[in-house]
Protein backbone atom coordinates (compact mmCIF):
# COMPACT_ATOMS: atom_id res chain seq x y z
CA UNK A 1 0.00 0.00 0.00
CA UNK A 2 2.71 2.50 1.08
CA UNK A 3 4.26 1.94 -2.67
CA UNK A 4 1.15 2.43 -4.42
CA UNK A 5 0.72 5.74 -2.71
CA UNK A 6 3.72 6.64 -3.61
CA UNK A 7 3.03 5.44 -6.96
CA UNK A 8 0.27 7.39 -7.35
CA UNK A 9 1.95 10.79 -6.21
CA UNK A 10 4.37 10.26 -8.58
CA UNK A 11 1.95 9.41 -11.54
CA UNK A 12 -0.19 12.18 -10.65
CA UNK A 13 2.75 15.12 -10.82
CA UNK A 14 3.89 13.59 -13.79
CA UNK A 15 1.23 12.76 -16.25
CA UNK A 16 -0.32 16.20 -16.51
CA UNK A 17 3.54 17.30 -18.12
CA UNK A 18 3.37 14.86 -20.50
CA UNK A 19 -0.13 15.67 -21.28
CA UNK A 20 0.70 19.41 -21.91
CA UNK A 21 3.73 17.82 -24.21
CA UNK A 22 1.89 15.97 -26.67
CA UNK A 23 -0.18 19.04 -26.95
CA UNK A 24 1.97 20.67 -28.51
CA UNK A 25 2.62 18.45 -31.46
CA UNK A 26 -0.33 17.96 -33.55
CA UNK A 27 -0.59 21.46 -34.80
CA UNK A 28 2.62 23.05 -34.37
CA UNK A 29 3.53 23.00 -38.32
CA UNK A 30 0.01 24.33 -39.34
CA UNK A 31 0.06 27.49 -36.66
CA UNK A 32 3.72 28.55 -37.74
CA UNK A 33 2.18 28.53 -41.24
CA UNK A 34 -0.34 30.13 -40.42
CA UNK A 35 1.84 32.58 -39.21
CA UNK A 36 2.79 33.47 -42.46
CA UNK A 37 6.22 31.93 -42.66
CA UNK A 38 7.90 30.02 -45.35
CA UNK A 39 8.68 26.61 -45.34
CA UNK A 40 12.20 27.30 -44.86
CA UNK A 41 11.61 29.29 -42.08
CA UNK A 42 9.16 26.65 -40.37
CA UNK A 43 12.45 24.84 -40.71
CA UNK A 44 14.75 26.93 -38.75
CA UNK A 45 12.25 27.18 -35.78
CA UNK A 46 11.78 23.55 -35.75
CA UNK A 47 16.00 22.90 -35.54
CA UNK A 48 16.21 25.53 -32.83
CA UNK A 49 14.20 23.36 -30.42
CA UNK A 50 16.01 19.87 -31.68
CA UNK A 51 19.42 21.65 -31.16
CA UNK A 52 18.81 23.30 -27.53
CA UNK A 53 17.57 19.82 -26.58
CA UNK A 54 20.68 18.06 -27.97
CA UNK A 55 23.02 20.31 -26.41
CA UNK A 56 21.29 20.95 -23.28
CA UNK A 57 21.15 17.16 -23.43
CA UNK A 58 25.17 16.98 -22.86
CA UNK A 59 24.63 18.27 -19.27
CA UNK A 60 21.31 17.99 -18.31
CA UNK A 61 21.74 15.11 -15.95
CA UNK A 62 24.77 17.02 -13.99
CA UNK A 63 22.48 20.11 -14.34
CA UNK A 64 19.80 18.23 -12.62
CA UNK A 65 21.91 17.02 -9.91
CA UNK A 66 23.11 19.50 -8.78
CA UNK A 67 20.22 21.85 -9.19
CA UNK A 68 17.75 19.54 -7.25
CA UNK A 69 15.50 17.19 -9.40
CA UNK A 70 12.54 18.53 -8.08
CA UNK A 71 13.71 22.47 -8.61
CA UNK A 72 14.32 20.67 -12.03
CA UNK A 73 11.22 19.27 -12.43
CA UNK A 74 9.39 22.40 -11.36
CA UNK A 75 12.00 24.38 -14.08
CA UNK A 76 10.83 22.09 -17.17
CA UNK A 77 7.06 22.80 -16.25
CA UNK A 78 7.61 26.37 -16.38
CA UNK A 79 10.29 26.90 -19.43
CA UNK A 80 7.64 24.48 -21.28
CA UNK A 81 4.54 27.12 -20.19
CA UNK A 82 6.84 30.25 -21.51
CA UNK A 83 7.32 28.28 -24.73
CA UNK A 84 3.23 27.66 -24.99
CA UNK A 85 2.79 31.08 -24.43
CA UNK A 86 5.48 32.57 -26.52
CA UNK A 87 3.50 30.78 -29.50
CA UNK A 88 0.78 33.94 -29.04
CA UNK A 89 3.28 35.59 -30.79
CA UNK A 90 3.50 36.48 -34.96
CA UNK A 91 7.24 37.80 -34.30
CA UNK A 92 9.81 35.07 -35.58
CA UNK A 93 12.96 35.66 -33.12
CA UNK A 94 9.95 35.33 -30.58
CA UNK A 95 8.52 31.65 -31.77
CA UNK A 96 12.64 30.62 -31.85
CA UNK A 97 13.20 31.79 -28.48
CA UNK A 98 9.78 29.61 -27.52
CA UNK A 99 11.46 26.43 -29.19
CA UNK A 100 14.70 26.97 -27.69
CA UNK A 101 12.63 26.78 -24.57
CA UNK A 102 10.50 23.66 -24.92
CA UNK A 103 13.91 22.22 -26.01
CA UNK A 104 15.34 22.99 -22.88
CA UNK A 105 12.22 22.39 -20.96
CA UNK A 106 11.49 18.87 -22.94
CA UNK A 107 15.19 17.58 -21.95
CA UNK A 108 14.28 18.35 -18.32
CA UNK A 109 10.97 16.86 -18.78
CA UNK A 110 12.57 13.37 -19.51
CA UNK A 111 15.53 12.84 -17.38
CA UNK A 112 14.40 14.76 -13.95
CA UNK A 113 11.14 13.33 -13.17
CA UNK A 114 12.58 9.93 -13.85
CA UNK A 115 15.89 10.78 -11.80
CA UNK A 116 13.69 12.18 -8.83
CA UNK A 117 11.56 8.92 -8.90
CA UNK A 118 14.27 6.56 -8.92
CA UNK A 119 16.07 8.37 -6.12
CA UNK A 120 12.93 8.13 -4.13
CA UNK A 121 11.88 4.70 -4.53
CA UNK A 122 15.13 3.75 -4.26
CA UNK A 123 17.43 5.65 -1.09
CA UNK A 124 14.27 7.91 0.65
CA UNK A 125 11.24 4.70 0.44
CA UNK A 126 13.78 1.73 0.22
CA UNK A 127 11.34 -0.10 -1.82
CA UNK A 128 12.61 -3.44 -3.92
CA UNK A 129 14.60 -1.86 -7.29
CA UNK A 130 12.47 -4.82 -8.99
CA UNK A 131 9.31 -2.64 -8.51
CA UNK A 132 10.62 0.22 -10.67
CA UNK A 133 9.54 -1.20 -14.10
CA UNK A 134 6.13 -1.74 -12.39
CA UNK A 135 5.79 2.40 -12.19
CA UNK A 136 7.43 2.99 -15.63
CA UNK A 137 5.40 0.50 -17.50
CA UNK A 138 2.37 2.27 -15.86
CA UNK A 139 3.77 5.48 -17.38
CA UNK A 140 4.49 3.99 -20.88
CA UNK A 141 0.72 2.86 -21.11
CA UNK A 142 -0.64 5.79 -19.92
CA UNK A 143 1.74 8.07 -22.27
CA UNK A 144 0.21 6.72 -25.33
CA UNK A 145 -3.38 6.91 -24.27
CA UNK A 146 -2.59 10.63 -23.37
CA UNK A 147 -1.21 10.71 -26.82
CA UNK A 148 -4.07 9.42 -28.73
CA UNK A 149 -5.74 12.07 -26.27
CA UNK A 150 -4.25 15.05 -27.09
CA UNK A 151 -4.89 14.85 -30.83
CA UNK A 152 -8.48 14.40 -30.00
CA UNK A 153 -8.41 17.38 -27.57
CA UNK A 154 -6.13 19.32 -30.21
CA UNK A 155 -8.78 18.67 -33.17
CA UNK A 156 -11.29 19.40 -30.79
CA UNK A 157 -10.51 23.02 -29.79
CA UNK A 158 -8.78 24.18 -33.08
CA UNK A 159 -11.61 22.89 -35.61
CA UNK A 160 -14.60 21.91 -33.42
CA UNK A 161 -13.95 25.16 -31.14
CA UNK A 162 -13.14 27.51 -33.99
CA UNK A 163 -10.23 28.67 -31.58
CA UNK A 164 -7.73 27.71 -34.49
CA UNK A 165 -3.98 26.16 -34.09
CA UNK A 166 -2.77 27.50 -30.91
CA UNK A 167 -5.31 26.78 -28.85
CA UNK A 168 -3.72 23.33 -28.13
CA UNK A 169 -0.70 25.60 -26.87
CA UNK A 170 -2.88 27.46 -24.48
CA UNK A 171 -4.51 24.32 -23.21
CA UNK A 172 -1.69 22.57 -22.83
CA UNK A 173 -0.63 25.50 -19.52
CA UNK A 174 -3.25 24.55 -17.19
CA UNK A 175 -1.53 20.97 -17.29
CA UNK A 176 1.87 22.16 -17.08
CA UNK A 177 0.63 24.58 -13.98
CA UNK A 178 -1.32 21.50 -12.34
CA UNK A 179 1.79 19.00 -12.82
CA UNK A 180 3.95 22.46 -10.77
CA UNK A 181 1.16 22.44 -8.18
CA UNK A 182 0.80 19.12 -7.31
CA UNK A 183 4.59 18.45 -7.57
CA UNK A 184 5.72 21.34 -5.70
CA UNK A 185 2.77 20.61 -2.80
CA UNK A 186 4.10 16.94 -2.63
CA UNK A 187 7.28 15.95 -3.61
CA UNK A 188 10.12 16.15 -1.70
CA UNK A 189 13.34 17.69 -3.12
CA UNK A 190 16.96 15.32 -3.48
CA UNK A 191 20.11 16.07 -5.16
CA UNK A 192 22.75 13.66 -7.18
CA UNK A 193 26.53 13.45 -7.11
CA UNK A 194 28.08 16.73 -7.33
CA UNK A 195 30.54 16.16 -10.23
CA UNK A 196 32.28 18.47 -12.12
CA UNK A 197 30.47 18.33 -15.77
CA UNK A 198 33.50 18.11 -18.18
CA UNK A 199 34.51 14.91 -15.92
CA UNK A 200 30.50 13.69 -15.84
CA UNK A 201 30.47 13.95 -20.02
CA UNK A 202 34.28 12.28 -20.38
CA UNK A 203 32.76 9.59 -17.91
CA UNK A 204 30.10 8.90 -20.86
CA UNK A 205 32.59 9.10 -23.68
CA UNK A 206 34.84 6.74 -22.46
CA UNK A 207 31.85 4.38 -21.58
CA UNK A 208 30.50 4.75 -25.01
CA UNK A 209 33.41 4.45 -26.62
CA UNK A 210 34.91 1.16 -24.58
CA UNK A 211 31.69 -0.97 -25.61
CA UNK A 212 30.85 -1.64 -29.56
CA UNK A 213 27.64 -2.69 -28.93
CA UNK A 214 27.08 0.08 -26.67
CA UNK A 215 28.16 2.77 -29.69
CA UNK A 216 26.03 0.81 -32.08
CA UNK A 217 23.26 1.16 -30.04
CA UNK A 218 23.40 4.78 -29.62
CA UNK A 219 24.27 5.06 -33.63
CA UNK A 220 20.75 3.05 -34.66
CA UNK A 221 18.61 5.08 -32.02
CA UNK A 222 20.27 8.40 -33.83
CA UNK A 223 19.10 6.87 -36.73
CA UNK A 224 15.57 6.37 -35.78
CA UNK A 225 15.53 9.91 -34.19
CA UNK A 226 16.76 11.24 -37.11
CA UNK A 227 13.99 9.72 -39.46
CA UNK A 228 11.06 10.71 -36.78
CA UNK A 229 12.23 14.26 -36.79
CA UNK A 230 12.65 14.34 -40.55
CA UNK A 231 8.63 12.74 -40.30
CA UNK A 232 7.34 15.18 -37.52
CA UNK A 233 8.20 17.79 -39.59
CA UNK A 234 7.26 16.26 -42.89
CA UNK A 235 3.81 15.01 -42.33
CA UNK A 236 1.86 18.24 -41.89
CA UNK A 237 2.47 19.30 -45.58
CA UNK A 238 1.30 16.08 -46.88
CA UNK A 239 -1.49 15.45 -45.07
CA UNK A 240 -3.21 19.13 -45.26
CA UNK A 241 -3.84 19.82 -48.81
CA UNK A 242 -6.10 16.51 -48.99
CA UNK A 243 -8.16 18.28 -46.01
CA UNK A 244 -7.52 15.46 -43.32
CA UNK A 245 -7.88 16.21 -39.59
CA UNK A 246 -4.49 16.81 -38.59
CA UNK A 247 -5.32 15.98 -34.77
CA UNK A 248 -7.14 12.80 -35.98
CA UNK A 249 -4.29 11.85 -37.86
CA UNK A 250 -1.76 12.64 -34.92
CA UNK A 251 -3.78 10.09 -32.77
CA UNK A 252 -3.71 7.67 -35.75
CA UNK A 253 0.06 7.49 -35.30
CA UNK A 254 0.12 7.44 -31.60
CA UNK A 255 -2.56 4.39 -31.57
CA UNK A 256 0.09 2.64 -33.93
CA UNK A 257 2.70 3.45 -32.11
CA UNK A 258 1.01 2.36 -28.50
CA UNK A 259 0.30 -1.10 -30.74
CA UNK A 260 3.55 -1.56 -32.19
CA UNK A 261 4.99 -1.51 -28.19
CA UNK A 262 2.31 -3.72 -26.98
CA UNK A 263 3.07 -6.16 -29.93
CA UNK A 264 6.54 -5.94 -28.84
CA UNK A 265 5.96 -6.66 -25.71
CA UNK A 266 4.00 -9.35 -25.82
CA UNK A 267 6.50 -10.73 -28.77
CA UNK A 268 9.18 -10.91 -25.90
CA UNK A 269 7.14 -12.25 -23.13
CA UNK A 270 3.98 -14.20 -24.65
CA UNK A 271 4.47 -17.78 -25.95
CA UNK A 272 6.68 -16.41 -29.04
CA UNK A 273 9.80 -16.12 -26.78
CA UNK A 274 11.08 -13.50 -29.72
CA UNK A 275 14.11 -11.82 -28.11
CA UNK A 276 15.87 -8.41 -29.44
CA UNK A 277 18.58 -8.23 -31.67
Amino acid sequence: PAFRRFQREFLLGYLPALAADWLQGPLLFQLLQSRGFLRSQIAALYSCGFASNVAFGLISGVFVDQLGRKKSCLLSLGLCSASCLLQLSRDFLALAAGRVLVGLGTSLLFSAFESWYVHEHLERHDFPAEWIPDTFSRVALWNGGLAVAAGLVAELVAEGLVLGPVAPFLVAVPFLVLSGIFAGKNWDENYGKNRPCGKACGEGLRGLMSDPRTLLLGLVQALVETILFIFAFLWTPVLEPHGIPLGIAFSGFMAASAAGSALFRRSVTGRLRLQPL
